[in-house]
């Protein structure tokens, strides 16, 4: 999956259609898999109502938490799956503030990080 790295400053709304077409096929049922996925849910940060049409367009419900709203719908009460790995790269300081310019060398930390992971996680089970 190629997904283009961008800058800490960059708002996440704005890289929600490119990550959704970088996503590979949704593999699982029999028949044909998906292209996309039929809901994305989403949090506050994601609250743009031009995103919410272009997320329409595209054929994805938008299940996304209104600003300034009480947490009745649900989202945000669960913690994300996704908020521990990205705890755990915290680990690596030159992770938490990325202090390369190059994109290259940036994503080799990155993949040097999820081995490390990886590897105490096998180690923490098998021994």
């Amino acid at each position: 999956m190629a997904v283009s790295l961008t800058g800490g400053h960059r708002n996440d709304v704005t890289q929600v259609l490119p990550l959704l077409t970088a996503t590979p096929p949704i593999r699982g049922r029999a028949g044909r898999p998906w292209r996309r996925p039929p809901v994305l849910h989403a949090d506050r940060g994601y609250d743009h109502d031009k995103y919410r049409r272009l997320l329409r367009a595209k054929g994805i419900r938008p299940q996304i938490a209104r600003r300034g709203t009480g947490h009745g719908s649900g989202l945000g009460v669960h913690r994300w799956v996704v908020e521990q790995p990205l705890a755990l790269l915290h680990w690596f300081g030159r992770l938490r503030i990325r202090w390369e310019r190059r994109n290259d060398i940036h994503e080799a930390l990155l993949m040097l990080a999820c081995d490390i992971i990886c590897w105490r996680r096998l180690q923490r089970t098998l021994c």
